[in-house]
C-alpha cells in the first residue's frame, strides 16, 4: 500500500530526512515548509531515489496558511508534526515576540492542522499522526523554558489526541530527539552547541538527522500497529539519568 503522508518542517533538517526516509520506504510525501526553493529541491531528491513528493507551502505560525495546508493534504493517511519554532533564552531575557512564536508555531498550529486532518484520517478508517518534540520538554534545560514549555504542551495534546482518536484507529505518537545536528540548531546554539550537548548523554555524542528519521517512520508505521499515546525517546539514553 502507498501511503499518503504529510511532513512539516520538510525543507530542512529533520523534516527533510522524514520526508527521506518515509520515500525509501514507497510513502507519497507531501514536503511542506516555508521555503520553495528549499522544498522543491527535498522534492527532487526524492524523486532522484526513486520515489514519490510534492511540495506545498505551509507556514504553521499563520492559520490560513494551515488552513490553505490542510486542504491539500486532505487525503494525508500520515501527518508527521515537525516544523517548530526554538530559541533559548534566560527566563527573564526572553522576549514575548519570540516566545509567542514558539507557542504559536509549536502548539497552536500543531494543534489546528491536526484537528482539520485527524477527523478525515478517522472516517476513512485510520491513520498515524507523529509530533516530534524535544528532551526539553521532560528535563530541566538552562535557558529552554519557553521552548520546552511549547513542547511539554504538544506532549500533553499526543497523549489526549491519543485517547480522543483511539474509538477511529487514530495512533497518536510523539517521538522526542535529543541533540540533533541540524542548520537551525547550529544556527540558535552555534557550530558546537548540540556537540558539547551530546557528551551530556550515555551515547556521548549527538544524532544524525537520519537516526531520528529511522525512529519516527517505524512509530509511524502499521509495525507499530499497537503504539499508541506514547512517547519515542531517540535522546542517546538521556532518559535513563
Amino acid at each position: 500500500m502507498l501511503f499518503r503522508s504529510l511532513v512539516t518542517g520538510a525543507t530542512s533538517g529533520i523534516g527533510r530526512a522524514i520526508a527521506l526516509e518515509l520515500a525509501r520506504n514507497d510513502a507519497a510525501v507531501i514536503v511542506s515548509g516555508r521555503s520553495r526553493t528549499r522544498g522543491e529541491e527535498t522534492v527532487a531528491a526524492i524523486g532522484a531515489a526513486g520515489g514519490s513528493a510534492r511540495f506545498v507551502a505551509g507556514d504553521l505560525g499563520d492559520l490560513q496558511s494551515i488552513a490553505a495546508l490542510a486542504a491539500e493534504a486532505a487525503d494525508a493517511d500520515i501527518l508527521f508534526n515537525n516544523a517548530g519554532a526554538f530559541g533559548f533564552s534566560p527566563t527573564a531575557d526572553q522576549d514575548v515576540a519570540s516566545f509567542e512564536q514558539m507557542f504559536d508555531v509549536n502548539v497552536r498550529g500543531t494543534f489546528f492542522l491536526t484537528a482539520s486532518l485527524a477527523p478525515k484520517m478517522a472516517r476513512r478508517g485510520g491513520g498515524s499522526i507523529v509530533n516530534i518534540t524535544t528532551m526539553a520538554a521532560e528535563i530541566g534545560m538552562v535557558g529552554a523554558a519557553a521552548y520546552g514549555a511549547s513542547k511539554a504542551a504538544v506532549l500533553g495534546l499526543t497523549r489526549t489526541w491519543a485517547a480522543e482518536f483511539a474509538g477511529d484507529n487514530v495512533r497518536v505518537n510523539a517521538v522526542s530527539p535529543g541533540p540533533t545536528a541540524t542548520e537551525g540548531t547550529a544556527e540558535v546554539m552555534g557550530p558546537d552547541g548540540v556537540a558539547q550537548v551530546g557528551t551530556t548523554v550515555p551515547l556521548n555524542r549527538s544524532a544524525t538527522v537520519e537516526e531520528i528519521a529511522r525512529v519516527v517512520a517505524f512509530v509511524a508505521s502499521p509495525a507499530a500497529s499497537y503504539a499508541t499515546g506514547g512517547t519515542f525517546h531517540a535522546d542517546g539514553g538521556r532518559q535513563a539519568i
